[in-house]
């Protein structure tokens, strides 16, 4: 089976959009720079380094996972926003829905981050059991994307080293398809370069048959209106919430998802990072996607 295109950091995003849609994954060479890779190393190294392994097959008990990014590194900020990522998960999932509310008009949901987490597997880790990151809101397939992933290498990836198994193109196939090991390849990329693939992928950590853990970084970004696969309320406190752009910070999930998900007090919730007063007409604006 061949292998996922590898793409210049340059390449147009309009290109990137058409590869994930057909081949279910890109990827990008060079995703971010040194200056931010060693920052995310500074923020989340120590933190790996005292972590244990988990307790079953499935998390990896050779493998380290620490969440809530959001919380510990503001460089998180760069990765998210990074055009060939975020342009795609928003052009392949933000689409028009006609809905009925007293007229007929087209709605377009947001998206926001459901998950972030720093993976690291250690020498010995075997392979991840194959599985569909979209399963967790028990998506039907073939069907609409409604998750766009990210696996940033902090670390070089190789075969040898359990960099993350892919079957291409596997979002195409139906339900009672089962993946087999011998149709996943593994991902080979430099530390700062990164996958992006669809939630209806199969994918898994491979095994890491090195002397050396290899170490990750992965995004979930999901539609507005399915509920966050980490309550991202409760991971990252308010202030640390503050520090970032306001783009992020809906993309937290301090946002409405049209036509009315996630509201606050009938308006949108963002109102409570800006000290503003609660309006009755602003709400009438945004509960229906007019923002």
């Amino acid at each position: 089976m061949a292998a996922l295109q590898t793409v210049p950091n340059d390449t147009p995003v309009e290109h990137i959009i058409e590869i994930v849609d057909r081949e279910g994954g890109v990827i990008v060479e060079n995703f971010i720079d040194d200056q931010t890779l060693a920052g995310l190393w500074d923020d989340l190294g120590p933190d790996l380094d005292k972590t244990p392994g988990g307790a079953d097959e499935y998390l990896g008990k050779k493998t380290r996972r620490i969440s809530s990014l959001f919380a510990r590194s503001n460089h998180m900020e760069t990765v998210v926003t990074q055009p060939s990522y975020l342009q795609t998960a928003r052009a392949l999932m933000q689409k028009p829905v006609k809905v009925y509310l007293d007229e007929w008009m087209d709605i377009t949901p947001t998206i926001q981050i459901s998950i972030s987490q720093a993976i690291q597997i250690h020498p010995g880790q075997g392979k991840q059991p194959l599985h569909r990151d979209d399963a967790i809101h028990l998506r039907r397939h073939p069907g609409p994307h409604s998750r766009v992933q990210l696996m940033l290498a902090m670390s070089e990836f190789t075969e040898e080293n359990g960099g993350t198994m892919v079957i291409p193109a596997s979002h195409h196939w139906d339900d009672e398809r089962t993946p087999l090991e011998s149709e996943a390849i593994p991902t080979v990329m430099a530390a700062g370069s990164a996958l992006i693939w669809v939630g209806g992928v199969y994918h898994g950590g491979g095994h890491n048959r090195s002397d050396q853990p290899r170490t990750g970084l992965t995004i979930g970004l999901d539609l507005g209106n399915l509920r966050q696969e980490e309550n991202q309320y409760l991971a990252i406190p308010r202030e640390k919430v503050l520090e970032y752009s306001e783009e992020v910070q809906r993309l937290l999930g301090y946002d409405v998802c049209p036509p009315f998900l996630g509201a606050y007090e009938m308006n949108d919730p963002h109102i409570l990072l800006e000290d503003r007063e609660i309006s009755t007409t602003m709400a009438a604006q945004t509960l229906f996607g007019a923002k």
